[in-house]
């Protein structure tokens, strides 16, 4: 056993120098039988090199695993394409450096509506499964866990059990593909079901919506599982992340919430806490102090309550506090050491409930709005690096 083991590794090993090479378009010439499979069933060519054995490891030893995360916001998620919210293309550099600085999560937030073909019942241009799929081998060459989701489709995915019949043939589509092109991939690749799913303007919005919305999303959230595990391969298992209603943390949004009745199974929940200091425009609190750290010990123990109490793994797919000095020349900039603070006691709360969180970044660090960035993405630094080595830190 252990010498057939021994030339797996090493077939594995030379397997690896040509994942470059099939990226870039010389499956034609190797003659890739594999890949030529995964074409004829509409899968991206160039998949097959990242095909990876699951490791059999529990959900909740999967999610051990993991420790910081950092979200690709506002790039693939763009609904007039990948830069047209002001971030530049994503790079293969860009992602390296993320690594490189800790972080062995990282988010891609995607759009696909927009990429549905005309008049092809759903079917996703084939260039932009393409350019996702590049975008997450940048993570998985990285040795990061990867989580893809469908992001910013609330204006047709909408939880009332009135709309469902309307857009699920739409959804099970979208993810059946979706799917189909990841199947071989390990489990370092997770899918996340849905973002903040919630009906724009309706009742209770943010907060956990109505009953009907509830049940509606219990609802698409056990569709999402039941469509991913259809496509079989590595699929089959692969961990699968679904939210509450609007990924809030309230009781009236995890009261009525179920997990689907799935062994690989974890929760997506969104936490800006408090939202006061982390996402105001600078009017309201500015420094850190004991009524911030009570809101994030409070935030922590509802997620006991519903869920880490019952081995039910947790992911904070999104967390953040933005930067709100107006003047940016100021050294030391006192923003960031109170957003230090934050980031330390929030991390640390996490890593005793066994929560990976992910970082929000949108890009955007200077001028007015949401100002999550932390990466420059054009000069591959940090704006903020006492603040990564503070949630370094909290991993040592």
């Amino acid at each position: 056993m252990k010498s057939v083991k021994k030339l797996a590794a090493i077939l594995i090993s030379v397997s690896m120098l040509f994942v470059f090479t099939s990226c870039n378009g010389n499956d034609e010439e190797s003659g890739n039988t594999a890949d030529t499979n995964n074409a004829a069933n509409g899968a991206v060519s160039g998949t097959a090199d990242y095909a990876q054995d699951m490791r059999g490891l529990s959900v909740k030893e999967l999610v051990a695993e993991m420790k910081t995360g950092w979200n690709l916001g506002n790039t693939l998620d763009a609904n007039e394409g990948e830069t047209s919210w002001g971030n530049p293309e994503t790079t293969h550099e860009m992602i390296d450096e993320v690594a490189k600085a800790g972080f062995d999560v990282i988010r891609i937030p995607t759009t696909w509506e927009q990429h549905f073909l005309e008049g092809e019942d759903y079917k996703i241009d084939p260039e932009w499964m393409a350019r996702v799929t590049e975008v997450v081998n940048y993570g998985i060459d990285n040795g990061m866990y990867v989580i893809l989701n469908c992001h910013h489709e609330t204006n047709w995915i909408k939880p009332a059990t009135s709309e469902l019949d309307s857009f699920t043939p739409k959804f099970t589509a979208m993810w059946k593909q979706i799917a189909e092109n990841f199947a071989e991939y390990g489990d370092h690749l997770l899918f996340e079901g849905l973002n903040e799913p919630r009906i724009i303007g309706g009742e209770n919005e943010w907060n956990g919506g109505t009953e009907d919305g509830r049940k509606a999303l219990n609802t698409l959230n056990k569709l999402f599982v039941e469509t991913v595990r259809a496509t079989g391969g590595n699929n089959g298992t692969r961990a699968l992340l679904v939210p509450s209603f609007a990924a809030a943390v309230t009781d009236a949004a995890l009261g009525d919430f179920e997990v689907p009745d799935d062994p690989n199974m974890i929760v997506s929940l969104h936490a800006y806490t408090p939202f006061d200091f982390t996402f105001s425009d600078g009017k309201n609190i500015f420094n850190y102090d004991d009524s911030v750290g009570n809101s994030i010990d409070w935030l922590f123990g509802v997620i006991d309550k519903y869920f880490t109490s019952k081995d039910i793994p947790v992911i904070i797919t999104e967390y953040g506090s933005v930067n709100k000095i107006e003047d940016f020349a100021q050294v030391p900039n006192p923003r960031y050491a109170e957003n230090v603070k934050w980031v330390t006691k929030y991390l640390e709360r996490a890593k005793e409930s066994g929560i990976p969180c992910v970082w929000w970044d949108n890009g955007s660090h200077f001028g007015t709005g949401e100002l999550f960035g932390i990466f420059n993405r054009e000069e591959l630094t940090w704006y903020t690096p006492d603040l990564i080595d503070a949630i370094m830190k909290v991993y040592e």
